[in-house]
């Protein structure tokens, strides 16, 4: 499986040329690039083409692009951009928001678009029912798929900590809507809800991409593969069982104490590869 990189592990840095520069030099191939306003200012067209510049003659190659989660950098809570809003002027601003981040496409190539239904942890209470929320999802990732696919985008829902995106609710929502959009599995999503094996047997038909990354089972930490309480062997086992079909992406969080990250991103590639099924060990 090839290796990948979210550069959500440099997300409070600028994302330069001189920086994108570093990753292929630890032989990683792909990259998911994350939408934030520090990072990369999609609607900056001078930072976008100077990496598409960089990118074109450059063995690194986009795999994806994290959709923008919020209109700020500081991710504060009135700036979510939330594809279930249901106020309708607002979500239409809102998608044309992510349609801006798509529109980098036209820049530098990118396979798919990840993007996320609801925020995290959101109940959808008594003011967002799900049937309201799942409407509101319809609508705009209707409008958002036409637009990803005049760019040669596909766009994935990817399974978070809310209702609706479990990995049970992502799949009702795809059977009551009939819309024909895949996902990326997120592993430690996953063990915060359902559990890693179950959720990527659950997902596995319909999972084109990847975010792994650990944690204790109760915080959203973004720790390394292997540090945290998923079982590896086991995940390992899975992700092997449909070779070719996707990377193997890292989505660590920034960790200032970590002396140096590309020693343990290495390892951490090193260590998942070398995992046998518990039958071979």
């Amino acid at each position: 499986m090839q290796r990948a990189l979210s550069t959500y592990l440099f997300k409070s840095r600028r994302l330069t040329p001189a920086l994108l520069a570093e990753i292929p030099q630890h032989e990683i191939p792909l990259i998911e690039v994350f939408c934030t306003p520090q990072h990369l200012d999609y609607r900056n067209r001078a930072q976008v083409s100077e990496l598409a510049m960089w990118l074109r003659d450059s063995p690194l190659k986009v795999h994806s692009v994290h959709a923008p989660q919020h209109t700020d950098e500081y991710g504060r809570p009135e700036t979510a951009i939330d594809i279930t809003e249901a106020v309708k002027s607002k979500r239409v601003a809102m998608v044309d928001e992510i349609k801006r981040a798509l529109e980098v496409a036209e820049m530098f190539p990118f396979r798919y678009l990840i993007q996320h239904m609801g925020v995290s942890s959101d109940p959808f209470s008594e003011n967002a029912s799900i049937e309201k929320s799942s409407d509101a999802a319809f609508s705009s990732l209707e409008e958002l798929k036409l637009f990803a696919h005049h760019r040669g985008v596909e766009i994935l829902l990817e399974n978070i900590p809310n209702e609706m995106s479990t990995c049970e609710g992502l799949l009702t929502f795809l059977q009551t809507t009939h819309l024909d959009l895949n996902v990326c599995f997120d592993s430690g999503h996953a063990h915060l809800h359902e559990g890693f094996s179950n959720a990527y047997r659950m997902l596995k038909p319909r999972i084109r991409s990847t975010h792994l990354h650990d944690n204790n089972g109760k915080d959203d930490a973004h720790q390394f593969p292997l540090a945290g309480s998923i079982d590896w062997v086991d995940g390992m086992e899975l992700l092997r069982s449909a070779p070719g079909q996707y990377p193997l992406l890292l989505e660590i969080k920034e960790a200032p104490e970590q002396p140096n990250v590309w020693d343990e991103v290495r390892r951490t590639f090193d260590r998942l590869e070398e995992l046998k099924p518990r039958n071979e060990s």
